[in-house]
């Protein structure tokens, strides 16, 4: 079992949710979060003064899925999430040890 974790801009949530349904994917895990990798935030203006914003709004997308499943999740988020602009986010891969439903106490891949 693997832990896909995706840092995506939350413009790009719609389009990568709608492609991963496409692509089988079921269980997903949203979270909102800021931070900023090489564009190191932007300068804004408002009412005549300039603001530093340097942690820019991202949405964080973890789905724990099978080996097999992995190159689709992957291809469903590089094809719906990228603009080919600087900030477009990273997708980190782990490996999952174990998984257990707590309704019933499965275990493993059935877990999921």
């Amino acid at each position: 079992m693997l832990k896909i974790e995706a840092v995506i801009q939350p413009i790009k949530l719609d389009a990568v949710k709608e492609a991963l349904l496409e692509a089988g994917i079921e269980g997903i895990t949203i979270l909102e979060a800021r931070g900023h990798g090489r564009q190191k935030g932007h300068t804004e203006f408002y009412r005549g003064r300039e603001y530093t914003i340097d942690l820019i709004p991202k949405i964080k997308l973890e789905i724990v899925t099978t080996e097999a499943l992995k190159d689709k999740v992957v291809n469903a988020i590089l094809g719906a999430a990228r603009t080919g602009r600087i900030g477009d986010g990273k997708i980190f891969i782990s490996p999952v040890v174990e998984a257990i439903r707590i309704r019933n106490d499965e275990r493993g891949e059935t877990a999921l």
